[in-house]
C-alpha cells in the first residue's frame, strides 16, 4: 500500500493551494479515464467517512502524541530496506547506504524502529519506491488511475505497488496473529497521517481535482528527488508575460 510518509504529507498540503491554477487542459491529458476515477473517489470517501476516519481521528484524541511518533517511525523503519534496495536500482549507491545505515541505527539504537535517531543524528531518510524507480528506467506514469480502498495512483505506481507490498518485511512475518494486528495499525497510522490534509480539501470546490493534481505533482517532486525539470510551455507563458509587462512600463 502506498500512502505519503509524514515528508510528503506536509508538501502535499502545500501544494494545494495551486491546483486551482493548472489549465484544464492539462488535467484531463493526465486522467483520461476520469468519469470512473470520479466514482471510485466518491466509493473511497464514502467508505472512509464511516471507517477509517473516524478510527483515525480516535487513534490522533486517545494516543499520546510520543505513542503516535513511534508507530510512525517503527512503520516507516520497516519499508527502508526496500527504499535501500530501490536507491542502488536507480544508480544512488550512496543514498543506498544511507538507507542501510539509517535501519540499522533505528532498528538497534532506536529500539526497533520506534524511535527515529538516524534522522536525530543527521542522517537523512532518502526514501525510494518500486514506482520511482520504474520512472527512473524511462517507464512512463501513464494514466492517472483512482484505486478501489487505496486511492490515488498511476498507472505505473499501481503495477509497481505488489512490489512495494511483497519488499515489507511486514508481509512475510509468520505469525498471523501479530501481522494482522499491525497491519491494521499500519492502515490506521497512514490514515491519521492524513488528517492535516482533510481540513484543507475542505475548502476545495472540486475535491477530486483537487486531490488528483496534489498527487501527480508531488509524486513529480518525489520522482526528481525534489528538482522536477521546468515545464517549457510554462516557461515561454512566463516569459512572455515578463516582456508585456515590461513593454507596458515603457
Amino acid at each position: 500500500m502506498r500512502v505519503a510518509t509524514a515528508a510528503n504529507v506536509v508538501l502535499l498540503a502545500a501544494l494545494l493551494g495551486a491546483c486551482a491554477s493548472i489549465p484544464e487542459e492539462q488535467r484531463t491529458d493526465s486522467d483520461p479515464w476520469e468519469p470512473l476515477n470520479r466514482t471510485l473517489y466518491s466509493v473511497n470517501t464514502a467508505v472512509d467517512t464511516v471507517s477509517l476516519k473516524p478510527l483515525a481521528k480516535g487513534y490522533d484524541k486517545v494516543m499520546p502524541r510520543p505513542v503516535r511518533n513511534s508507530v510512525s517511525h517503527f512503520m516507516d523503519n520497516l519499508v527502508t530496506p526496500a527504499s535501500a534496495l530501490n536507491n542502488f536500482l536507480q544508480w544512488k549507491p550512496a543514498y543506498g547506504f544511507t538507507e542501510l545505515a539509517r535501519f540499522v541505527f533505528n532498528s538497534t539504537l532506536g529500539i526497533a524502529g520506534l524511535f527515529d535517531v538516524a534522522t536525530t543524528g543527521g542522517i537523512e531518510a532518502r526514501r525510494e519506491d518500486f514506482g520511482q524507480t520504474a520512472a527512473v528506467w524511462g517507464v512512463p506514469p501513464g494514466p492517472y488511475v483512482m484505486l478501489p480502498l487505496l486511492g490515488p495512483s498511476t498507472l505505473r505506481d499501481a503495477l509497481m505497488r505488489p512490489l512495494d507490498i511483497l519488499s515489507n518485511p511486514l508481509y512475510h512475518y509468520e505469525v498471523t496473529s501479530v501481522r494482522d494486528k499491525l497491519t491494521v495499525l499500519r492502515i490506521i497510522d497512514l490514515r491519521y497521517r492524513l488528517l492535516a490534509v482533510d481540513k484543507l480539501l475542505e475548502g476545495s470546490k472540486d475535491k477530486y481535482i483537487t486531490t488528483r493534481e496534489s498527487y501527480l505533482q508531488n509524486r513529480r517532486y518525489e520522482v526528481y528527488d525534489g528538482y522536477p525539470p521546468e515545464d517549457d510551455a510554462f516557461l515561454d507563458e512566463f516569459l512572455e508575460d515578463e516582456v508585456s509587462d515590461e513593454g507596458a512600463g515603457n
